[in-house]
């Protein structure tokens, strides 16, 4: 579980371990989770978003107010709301992607899961994911807890990566190999 370690370091980690420690002291570490991983889809659907915690030209205040907006209508626990608040007051919300992602590593190293990262062409459905994690959980032997991409680059099939192993069964490495092949014949 290399690649996990590796996670948890830098800005990203270090704001994701304070998180984790507070959210285990007050005994909502599932709550907080709960709320980061929305606060990951609303980055993923809003370049809005994305350009306000990555712009250096907002300004810590303008990034604060904003953040305070976003996760007060979106109804986030007060532990997760201040601590956003923390991020955008010391202009660290650039991390923030990395530190949702650092979490929910800490988390699942905590309940003796294993993260697998899952990229596929379009959104599983609940079946499908259901099975992924059984197959996953069959293989390594650990409960498995999932993070889910959409790449349309992929054209069909996945990409699942777990610590530093990666299962590429995409269709365009499927069809990159194939013109690869092609092009020796």
């Amino acid at each position: 579980m290399s690649d996990q370690e590796t996670t948890v370091t830098g800005t990203p980690g270090r704001y994701a371990n304070a998180l984790f420690d507070l959210a285990k002291e007050q005994d909502s570490v599932d709550d907080v989770a709960a709320d980061l991983e929305d606060l990951g889809r609303l980055l993923d659907e809003s370049a809005d978003l994305r350009r306000l915690v990555r712009s250096p030209v907002f300004d810590e205040a303008e990034q604060a107010r904003a953040m305070a907006a976003i996760v007060e209508r979106a109804g986030y626990r007060d532990l997760t709301r201040r601590f956003i608040g923390v991020m955008a007051r010391n202009r660290r919300l650039f991390a923030l992607r990395g530190t949702i992602a650092a979490f929910a590593v800490l988390r699942a190293r905590d309940r003796g899961e294993v993260t697998a990262r899952i990229t596929t062409a379009q959104a599983l459905t609940e079946q499908q994911e259901a099975d992924l994690i059984a197959a996953i959980k069959a293989a390594v032997g650990q409960d498995v807890q999932i993070q889910s991409t959409v790449n349309g680059d992929l054209l069909g099939g996945l990409v699942v990566r777990l610590g530093s192993r990666m299962i590429d069964s995409s269709l365009a490495t499927k069809l990159d190999k194939i013109q690869i092949a092609m092009r020796e014949a």
